[in-house]
Formats: structure tokens, C-alpha cells, sequence
């Protein structure tokens, strides 16, 4: 069985991807009721996120996304757009060599994710990726998070 996943490509493909863009995924949309359950999940209410009144006197004139929330969106844009090695049967997130929350997501913006692929490292049945990611918001300049993102994809056999 592969890795459920829209996009797959050959290795060799891959390899010869490093440094290009390898994925832009669709508009996802950051609206008051999801920041709200990820207050609730995350335990973190801030008024900022979540009081819609409060939020309006503030310097960003309404509630913000968590920059958590929207780290935590990286998945779902990758599932969209990103290429996964052939054979791959599943992943794992290994995490960050750097995140930066650049500019504030306001509630009920678009944003989506743009991957460049910047390392591609095999080691027998294992495949680690390195993406740097930008994720943009609709009508926005500054991007809301830049990151350097490593996963690994583990091919047939290796589980």
C-alpha cells in the first residue's frame, strides 16, 4: 500500500527538484469559528484570538489567527501540493530547523503554501525532504511564516 497523497514523483525527479518550487497549495480559509476550536483544543483564548470586540481595539483591528493555527495548516497545504517519493507507504514530521511568524493571519484571510524544495536525503528505505515554506496571505505582501520544514517518507518494507 502507498501513502495516500495527491502528488507522487520518482526519486529521480526529486533529486533533481532541490531548489525549485515543488508546490503551491489552494486557498485555505483562517474564519473566526476555526480559530475559535483551535483556542478551545489549544487552551490558549487569548483575547486577541478570540474576543471579537476587544480585538477591534487593538493595533490589528480584529482577531488574529494563532501563528500556531497557522503553522498547524502546513500539513494540510503539503497534502495539497507537495510530491511525495513513489512508493512511499507512509510519513512522519521531523520538524523545524526555523520558523518565523512575520505578519499577523486576521480572521477570515486566505492563506496557502508555497514549497521550495531544498534537500532531498536517502537512507536505505528512508527519504528525508527539506522544504523551505512560505505561507502567504490573500492580498498581502508580507507572507505570514517563513519555514525550513523536514519530513521523512518511508518507502515499501521499511515499516
Amino acid at each position: 500500500m502507498t501513502l495516500p497523497h495527491r502528488h507522487t514523483a520518482p526519486l529521480e525527479i526529486l533529486r533533481v527538484q532541490v531548489g525549485e518550487e515543488v508546490g503551491l497549495s489552494r486557498w485555505f480559509t483562517v474564519d473566526q469559528s476555526r480559530i475559535n476550536v483551535f483556542a478551545t483544543i489549544t487552551e490558549d483564548d487569548q483575547f486577541i484570538h478570540t474576543d471579537i470586540d476587544r480585538a477591534a481595539g487593538t493595533p490589528f483591528g480584529g482577531p488574529i489567527a494563532h501563528g500556531f493555527l497557522t503553522l498547524s495548516l502546513l500539513s494540510a497545504m503539503a497534502y495539497d501540493a507537495v510530491p511525495v517519493p513513489e512508493g512511499a507507504t507512509f510519513g512522519v514530521n521531523c520538524g523545524f530547523d526555523r520558523i518565523r511568524f512575520l505578519a499577523p493571519v486576521p480572521s477570515g484571510a486566505q492563506i496557502r503554501g508555497r514549497f521550495v524544495l531544498e534537500g532531498v536525503e536517502e537512507d536505505g528505505a528512508q527519504i528525508t525532504t527539506r522544504h523551505a515554506v512560505t505561507v502567504e496571505i490573500e492580498g498581502q505582501d508580507k507572507p505570514a511564516l517563513v519555514a525550513l520544514w523536514i519530513t521523512r517518507a518511508y518507502l515499501a518494507g521499511a515499516e
